[in-house]
């Protein structure tokens, strides 16, 4: 490995601007990019990385002496195949959440990482989120006494623009929304609880975008396709994705390690988009209102009677205009340190694949009526390879 961590970019989409978070001058640098648009793929180096090669195989990519680190910004069912290439290739590896779309692929990629001795690293940037990071302090300092129950509102408004136009409004590229959108809020509920999934049981629905209007197959997006301001309601959108096969309405029932008992909602059709959580502990309660720059975590410790707005504590977080208040440039300087060092990080690739086995199970239930599903147990021996550390 040279002084300067040369760094690999597979995928030149939507998200592919986390990547610009890799540039850091004497440290690391994006050598490459790949992705099947080549023009894709140019514009990425034109705009973004002129200093790095344009490839449309990702194969050729990892072939590369002067690629160290690869980042892998692809579509959802991409994942396992291109993370195991990598591992293969000696690569460290950082994957874009969900770490796969089956728990099989998930298992697969553990084992690839545990077997090459590569580095793998899953990127829940929502880890790095100020909101997330002063519950997690909470709940640590025992402020709340033992969580009990943990609930969760996912309000995704501009779910039409950034979920039913493209390939996530597809099962065969996401396994569903459930999945692709909730494995951030179940690997942050296992984080504020301490424990993962064992049981689940899920209910959902296309509600709203089953009957909206969708453009010719095989066509691309149009130019506006993100318009928050002109795309309301929600049942005016146009050129919706010509299939759509996944849930826009999701309600999910969770029994996690020691009995701590969740409850997720999603919806992709509300006027607003933020998450709301609620962690109830036996000796008091916090909730969040806002996740980002206006964001206020709240902690209720002290009994009364009636609603009480006033919190006994609030917690106001400094205001930020950064993409995911702030989380991605950590997330990334997390990973490249850890590609170049190894060491403990505050993102698991097993509890990445936790939160992905909740994510399916659920959609299993959702799909069978709301039939309880068991969350299939993970290699005892990857747990424990993986809380080793990978030096």
């Amino acid at each position: 490995m040279t002084d300067v961590l040369g760094v690999g970019v597979v995928g030149a989409g939507f998200r592919s601007g986390l990547a610009l978070a890799a540039e850091r001058p004497g440290t690391s640098r994006v050598v490459a990019v790949a992705d099947v648009d080549a023009e894709a793929a140019r514009r990425a180096v034109r705009e973004r990385h002129p200093d790095a090669d344009a490839h449309t195989d990702a194969r050729t990519l990892l072939d590369r002496a002067d690629v160290d680190a690869v980042l892998l910004i692809t579509p959802d069912h991409t994942h396992a195949d291109l993370a195991c290439a990598a591992l293969q290739a000696g690569k460290a590896v950082f994957v874009e959440k969900p770490l796969a779309t089956t728990v099989e692929d998930c298992d697969r990629v553990l084992r690839t990482a545990r077997e090459t001795g590569s580095r793998l690293y899953v990127g829940h940037n929502m880890r790095h989120m100020p909101v997330v990071r002063t519950m997690r302090e909470i709940v640590a300092r025992g402020d709340i006494g033992t969580v009990q129950s943990v609930w969760v509102r996912h309000f995704v408004g501009n779910g039409g623009d950034f979920y039913f136009k493209d390939w996530h409004a597809e099962r065969r590229c996401t396994t569903s929304l459930l999945l692709q959108k909730a494995a951030h809020d179940f690997d942050v509920v296992h984080w504020l609880a301490g424990a993962y999934t064992e049981r689940v049981s899920a209910f959902g629905a296309l509600r709203v975008y089953g009957d909206g209007h969708r453009r010719a197959p095989g066509t691309p997006k149009t130019a506006g396709w993100l318009d928050p301001d002109r795309h309301w309601p929600p049942r005016s959108q146009r050129d919706l994705n010509p299939v759509i096969d996944v849930e826009d309405l999701s309600l999910v029932n969770l029994q996690l390690g020691g009995g701590v008992l969740a409850a997720y909602q999603q919806c992709h059709f509300t006027p607003d988009y933020w998450r709301n959580y609620t962690v109830i502990g036996d000796e008091g309660r916090l909730e969040n209102v806002g996740d980002g720059s206006d964001a206020v975590v709240k902690v209720w410790n002290r009994r009364r009677s009636g609603h009480a707005p006033d919190a006994d504590i609030e917690y106001r977080l400094p205001p930020t205009t950064e993409v995911h208040s702030g989380a991605d440039p950590l997330l990334m300087a997390e990973f490249l340190r850890f590609a170049r060092d190894g060491g403990a990080t505050d993102t698991s690739p097993v509890a990445a694949r936790m939160s992905v086995a909740a994510g399916v199970l659920a959609t299993e239930s959702l799909r069978a009526a709301g039939e309880p599903r068991e969350i299939p147990p993970l290699d005892p021996e990857l747990v424990a390879y993986f809380e080793r550390g990978q030096c």
